[in-house]
């Protein structure tokens, strides 16, 4: 499995983020717009959270609350779990299990560098089997 930054090397590196002052709809459309289910929150260039639909749909939908009132500040996730880009994928995937979650923010010390998600996770594992099976059938057939 690789390391983290071979996930987020050939990206685009725009790193999606909200402003925890922005309403939770506003974040919503952005989620829309950019095809992505969270966004790390900055605040003056500094990580203090995570927003992502689960966020939305379990502290605004379920509670009856107002997206276009309530700030993203009331229903992020503030306590980050966070890798470097030297984390391997499998290192990765064993943290999201163990956490319940789904994204992960990507940090060189205080910079932010991109989110990976348990699907960029699934796709690096899956793309090793494929290699594995193609090397043992090779084996297998010389």
């Amino acid at each position: 499995m690789k390391p983290v930054q071979d996930l987020i090397k050939g990206r685009d590196s725009t790193v999606f983020q909200v402003n925890p002052s922005m309403t939770v709809f506003e974040a919503l459309k952005l989620l829309a717009e950019h095809e992505v289910g969270a966004m790390v929150v900055m605040d003056q260039g500094k990580l203090v959270g995570v927003v992502s639909e689960r966020d939305y749909t379990r502290k605004v939908a379920l509670q009856g609350k107002n997206s276009r009132e309530t700030k993203v500040a009331e229903i992020m996730t503030r306590a980050v779990v966070t890798v470097t880009p030297a984390t391997g994928t499998l290192a990765c995937m064993a943290l999201m299990s163990q956490k319940k979650i789904r994204h992960l923010p990507v940090l060189d010390g205080s910079a932010v560098l991109g989110m990976i998600s348990i699907r960029d996770i699934m796709n690096d594992i899956i793309a090793g089997q494929e290699q594995t099976i193609s090397q043992l059938t090779s084996y297998i057939n010389s």
